[in-house]
């Protein structure tokens, strides 16, 4: 399985992913087509955070289930837990090096129309 690394844009938070990464996720819900994150999920085995957790800033909201992770310094959003499966990491697949985004098939999800 490839291992990309990934970080924030000041380099801040830094991690690791071990992922074929087939596809990403494309939310329309209120805070997801702001942000424009293309997500990749990944079982916790596969996820390693290279700096301390809790040097990020979170950020809850609506049913406050879902976790969102931030740099404090640059504000960017490498990953988070999502609400619709907590056990996982999805990952901002614009935060890893050497990624072909053209290359991926994106899948549209409706996080709007959930209750």
């Amino acid at each position: 399985m490839p291992r990309y690394l990934g970080s924030c844009h000041c380099g801040k938070v830094r991690f690791a992913v071990d992922a074929e990464i087939d596809h990403v996720r494309v939310c329309d819900c209120s805070i997801c087509r702001r942000r424009g994150a293309l997500i990749h999920r990944v079982e916790e085995a596969q996820f390693e955070l290279l700096s301390p957790l809790d040097e990020l800033v979170t950020y809850k909201f609506n049913t406050r289930q879902a976790t969102d992770y931030f740099c404090p310094d640059c504000g960017i959003l490498p990953f988070r837990r999502p609400r619709t499966a907590p056990h996982l990491w999805a990952i901002n697949v614009r935060c890893l090096d050497d990624v072909d985004l053209d290359a991926i098939r994106i899948e549209r999800v409706s996080g709007s129309r959930l209750p």
